[in-house]
């Protein structure tokens, strides 16, 4: 078990947390979340004693192994793959290799034989038998192939380091597995295996993630970072969300009769439970969520944007036709022959393993860059487009404050209309005086996104949109998006955002494009779709 005990941690004045007292128990998932800022990665690393607390302590049970997913994915590149999975066991891997080290000594002694013979016990009772193949299983259910388990984590790139690194927390059972971030970068099909690894985990973790379909599928607990301090909720996060902004309904209207709030907290509470997507998680959890109380159930004190796209014109029939567009880049084919047409009212999701076609197809859709035929797309005549752009850099490149940058996108220059576009984005007072030169990654796409609103486009193009933004941002995003009548373009990571706006699925493959007219979850479930993956790749 770990628990904490009056932890705080102080910077100046400033306390970002005071006199924590939580508890985390085994079998449970706890999904740590909090506003940017509110110190989700700095608890973690507490908890892992890489930092230590302003006063109060953290309290795990003695003989307990806790696990982290590491963040530097250089500190392993002199070792062999598999074996820097093993190294997430940091007592089996030293016993292994001392008992290496005896077993290669020219003058093997008595004494060498007694302690290697200790060596065997302990290597026996940590199961270290099996460690190489269950380090192997790790590896092949993320998606590192077999052929890689024996290079250098230096010959690797970036994802399957990534890969690596989770496999080494996950490795040998751990007692307590800390997890900030696992699912970033990840593939579809090692988010589900990762989802599946940590439903049937029997022991304690805790979890930051921006991805609220991976926090709904393995979360039993919400931790809510807020006013200071954790509170801990029982259910996920969709469950956190809608009770948090029901407590905040109720706790507007005073007339209300204490009864009548019972009564909704009731029938929020069975809605929950007859939804809850397992069955055992559903059992646990509807045990638990009987015992709530209206009092159990607090308002947060987030604040969401306000995001709403309107365009100024409805788009025709005719909206886009691609037609065998071509692009090569340093000799290396980057698309070959892509054909589609979107129709008026499609909402498209670009998926696949290759993030740079994806980019690069938008780009040429933008003029970014050219195809190889530059006839190979039309645009319609009655179409405007707006574009969120992976990396946005360029548009900050300027010393301006936030009013006068986005005044340079809209067609009314007065200042108070600007403002008002500031201000759905969380931008007041002095902040909308802050220069553009030094926005954080989250501030410098809510303006983004603001001068896409400016727009009125009917087709909307956004490349990763949540990248960087915190879970209501991504909320935000998603509902406009969901209520847009134009027509949408997007890549994205996050499985709740795709299944939720898109209504057509385009993935494209290293031979040709799977098209289909379907949602993301029909998408993976369907058994012709998985068949012609298997052909594509």
């Amino acid at each position: 078990m770990l628990s904490t005990n009056g932890l705080s941690l102080r910077f100046g004045k400033r306390a970002l947390f005071e006199d924590v007292n939580i508890k985390f128990t085994p079998g449970n998932c706890y999904g740590l979340i909090g506003a940017n800022g509110a110190g989700k990665s700095t608890f973690l690393k507490i908890l892992a004693g890489e930092i230590e607390p302003s006063a109060g302590e953290v309290i795990i049970t003695p003989g307990e192994r806790l696990a982290v997913l590491k963040q530097d994915h250089f500190e392993f590149d002199e070792f062999e793959v598999l074996k820097v999975v093993i190294m997430g066991h940091e007592r089996l891997y030293a016993i292994m290799e001392e008992k290496d080290a005896l077993y290669a000594k020219a003058d093997f002694s008595e004494q060498d034989g007694i302690r290697a013979s200790e060596l065997e016990c302990d290597f026996a009772e940590l199961n270290g038998w099996e460690a190489e193949s269950e380090a192997a299983r790790l590896l092949n259910g993320l998606g590192v192939s077999e052929e890689l388990h024996s290079k250098q984590m230096k010959e690797l790139g970036g994802v399957e380091k990534l890969k690596v690194l989770l496999a080494r927390a996950l490795f040998g059972n751990p007692d307590i597995l800390l997890l900030d971030e696992p699912t970033n970068h990840l593939d579809v099909e090692a988010i589900t295996w990762l989802e599946e690894f940590l439903y049937n985990f029997q022991n304690t973790v805790i979890v930051v993630s921006h991805d609220r379909h991976f926090l709904n599928k393995v979360c039993t607990h919400i931790a809510d970072i807020d006013f200071g301090n954790i509170q801990l909720y029982v259910g996920n996060y969709d469950f956190w969300l809608e009770s948090s902004q029901l407590a905040l309904q109720l706790a507007k209207d005073a007339n209300k009769k204490k009864e009548e709030k019972i009564k909704e907290l009731q029938r929020f509470i069975e809605r929950f439970s007859s939804n809850a997507s397992k069955a055992k998680q559903a059992t646990s959890r509807k045990r638990q969520l009987d015992k709530l109380t209206l009092e159990d159930i607090k308002p947060s004190s987030r604040k969401y944007p306000f995001i709403e796209f309107k365009p100024d014109r409805e788009a025709g029939k005719q909206l886009l036709e691609v037609q065998n567009l071509t692009f090569e880049a340093n000799g290396e084919v980057i698309l070959k022959d892509i054909s589609f047409t979107v129709n008026k009212g499609d909402k498209i999701a670009f998926v696949g393993p290759d993030g740079l076609a994806k980019t690069t197809l938008f780009k040429i859709l933008m003029g970014e860059l050219s195809a190889k035929d530059e006839n190979s797309f039309k645009w319609g005549v009655s179409t405007s487009q707006a574009y969120f752009p992976k990396d946005n850099s360029d548009y900050f490149n300027v010393d301006l404050n936030l009013v006068d940058w986005l005044r340079q996108y809209s067609r009314d220059q007065e200042e108070s209309y600007v403002r008002g576009f500031l201000g759905r984005m969380l931008f007041s007072g002095e902040e909308t005086q802050k220069s553009s030169k030094v926005l954080s990654g989250g501030e410098k796409v809510r303006c983004m996104l603001s001068r896409m609103m400016l727009s009125g486009a009917n087709v909307l193009l956004f490349d990763e949109p949540t990248n960087h933004l915190d879970l209501e941002s991504i909320t935000a995003l998603n509902n406009g998006l969901m209520k847009f009548d134009g027509t949408i373009l997007f890549v994205s990571q996050d499985h709740q955002f795709i299944q939720t706006i898109a209504n057509r699925i385009i993935e494209i493959t290293p031979k040709g494009l799977i098209d289909r007219q379907m949602t993301y979850d029909e998408y993976l479930a369907n058994e012709d779709v998985k068949n012609l993956r298997l052909a594509l790749y």
